[in-house]
């Protein structure tokens, strides 16, 4: 039937997208890659919400989304973390000098790809992730990555000059590599009904991302995955606080 066909016509796009925005990577048009990954995040989502309102879930399908995830929400920051600490190393922050810089530093940035490809397979095979995230989910990770060229274009504020810096990016990648395989709780964004009760923490983020967005525009896009990370992180805090001991 066609409509067995149509969630995966979606996660393919979702494909295409990463595809070109490691494309647009290699040719350094930042903007470009950081608009593909929004619209492979957008389809991403669309390809399961598809997939539940048709009730065609396949095998196929969940493999299908796995492998586009891992060029989209893999690979593509992957490359991007890598241009990122070319570009630092070469504006003579190097470690070692501007007169020896070293450059074999920009393959660290493979660890994106790595740990993004270990966490889908756990993604995959662990049935405790239906209402929540254990880890950084491989999309928030891509936009987080994917955005920060924005802010190294405007140069002369704070976050600008830290980013010119290679070992503040390399902690950046070790950082965001662990969050992905950690055992941490995070809030999925996933409502099974839309009354506040019960949603008050996924509301909070939304909320708090569009001011973001409206003042800051897609300077926002970092700053509200650390936010979500937050206020996932203080979630969990208060809902171990309020269980009763045993």
């Amino acid at each position: 039937m066609i409509k067995k066909q149509i969630p995966n016509t979606i996660t393919l796009l979702n494909l295409v997208c990463g595809c070109l925005a490691i494309i647009s990577t290699f040719h350094k048009t930042f903007e470009l890659t950081a608009l593909l990954v929004i619209i492979a995040a957008v389809l991403d989502f669309f390809d399961g919400f598809a997939a539940r309102l048709l009730k065609v879930h396949s095998e196929m399908g969940k493999q299908l989304d796995s492998l586009a995830d891992m060029v989209t929400f893999g690979v593509v920051p992957g490359f991007v973390m890598y241009q990122l600490i070319i570009f630092a190393i070469g504006s003579g922050e190097a470690f070692m000098g501007p007169n020896e810089p070293v450059w074999y530093l920009a393959y660290i940035a493979m660890l994106i790809p790595v740990f993004s490809a270990y966490r889908l397979a756990k993604f995959n095979i662990d049935t405790r992730q239906s209402d929540s995230f254990i880890g950084l989910p491989t999309p928030a990770n891509a936009l987080l990555i994917c955005f920060l060229p924005m802010f190294m274009t405007n140069e002369g504020n704070v976050v600008a000059d830290l980013l010119l810096k290679p070992y503040v990016l390399i902690v950046i990648c070790v950082v965001v590599s662990y969050l992905m395989i950690a055992e941490l709780p995070l809030i999925a964004l996933k409502f099974k009904q839309f009354s506040i009760v019960g949603n008050e923490w996924r509301y909070a983020i939304l909320l708090l991302s569009f001011l973001l967005l409206l003042i800051l525009k897609q300077l926002a896009v970092p700053l509200i995955i650390i936010l979500y990370v937050i206020l996932s992180v203080l979630q969990n805090s208060l809902s171990k606080t309020k269980t009763p001991a045993h």
